[in-house]
């Protein structure tokens, strides 16, 4: 940055103050906490000679600053195991209700809620990309964008099919419901990423918006859905009002699907990822939630379970984040197949 040429492209400078930006999200944490480690072995060296009432007192205070470290921790830990080309880049979520009806609807949008409440623990930005309503209750799909640093990091833990079961509130009977929700999760990929999208292969359909917005929403024919022929991927956009701008957010969004699937493809890390082609239904779950006739959170990857399901559908999904994350990394040493 001290070169005399460095303004020369402003573009350029950019992206090194970008990158600059990022090294120091990731060193300076570590040496603030390397701070408060020395500070308390300074605090330990001055109560040496203290009588026992001192101790007792520094004792207590020692305690809870030793618990707040360790789960600072616990995060710095976490947040070192987000390596990935693209784990720093926000994240794209379709959300897809599967087998079960409008119990699914309904299951798609607790789902829903859930991932925003989590966006909002975490200080990201949630944006509305496109949501399908169900045709009783719920919806049928969704597609956010989550907006924050490492936020495709944390949020790819999600990718896969999430089970519910409980007495369905649609059900006058009162009868135990088996839902499905398909999560899938791709990085918004930069405009650096160039994927040549041959004209022949796509379709491109325009239609009136849904849901809310304003008079020009709703009465234009302002939302875009394009239809990639030789993947079957479907991507929509309906949140803005001019349908130019409308069609550039969508094409965006094929284009990460795009170089997620390929990425995928090369690594042989997984199947490919679109959630349109998953089987959402018995067998293919990542996830299950019972709130019925126990209350019980089992994550079938990690084996973690919690008993509070009302904590987790708040958005207390960090220790299943965390738990995979560190499944991922542990397996990633040991060169397995993750």
């Amino acid at each position: 940055m001290g070169a005399p040429d460095f303004w020369n492209s402003n573009e350029r400078a950019q992206k090194h103050i970008a990158k600059l930006n990022g090294l120091k999200k990731t060193i300076l944490p570590v040496v603030a906490y390397q701070k408060k480690l020395d500070d308390i072995a300074v605090m330990l060296e001055l109560i040496e000679g203290e009588d026992a009432a001192a101790q007792e007192a520094y004792d207590k205070e020692l305690t809870g600053t030793l618990a707040a470290l360790t789960t600072e921790l616990d995060e710095l830990e976490i947040a070192s195991f987000l390596t990935g080309q693209f784990d720093r880049n926000n994240a794209i979520f379709s959300i897809q209700a599967g087998a079960g009806g409008t119990e699914s609807n309904d299951w798609a949008d607790i789902m829903f809620r859930m991932y925003s409440r989590w966006a909002e623990r975490r200080n990201f930005e949630v944006e509305l990309m496109d949501v399908q309503p169900g045709d009783t209750a719920g919806i049928s799909k969704a597609t956010i964008l989550i907006k924050g640093e490492n936020a495709y990091g944390y949020a790819k833990a999600e990718r896969g099919v999430h089970r519910l079961v409980r007495i369905s509130p649609f059900d006058s009977n009162k009868r135990r419901h088996t839902s499905f929700c398909a999560v899938d999760v791709v990085a918004e990929i930069t405009d650096e990423i160039n994927i040549d999208i041959a004209e022949n292969d796509l379709r491109i359909d325009v239609y009136r918006s849904s849901g809310k917005g304003g008079q020009g929403v709703n009465t234009t024919d302002s939302a875009v859905r394009l239809t990639h022929a030789p993947t079957g991927i479907v991507v929509v956009c309906q949140n803005e009002r001019s349908q130019i701008k409308n069609k550039a957010t969508a094409m965006k969004q094929l284009k990460n699907k795009l170089y997620q699937r390929e990425s995928d493809k090369l690594a042989a890390a997984k199947a490919l990822l679109d959630a349109d082609k998953q089987d959402v239904s018995f067998g293919s779950q990542i996830r299950s939630y019972v709130f019925q006739p126990y209350t019980m959170v089992n994550d079938h990857r990690t084996e973690l379970k919690i008993a509070d399901v009302q904590k987790v559908m708040d958005g207390g999904i960090d220790p299943f984040i965390q738990a995979y994350l560190k499944q991922e990394s542990e397996e990633k040493a040991e060169g397995r197949p993750l």
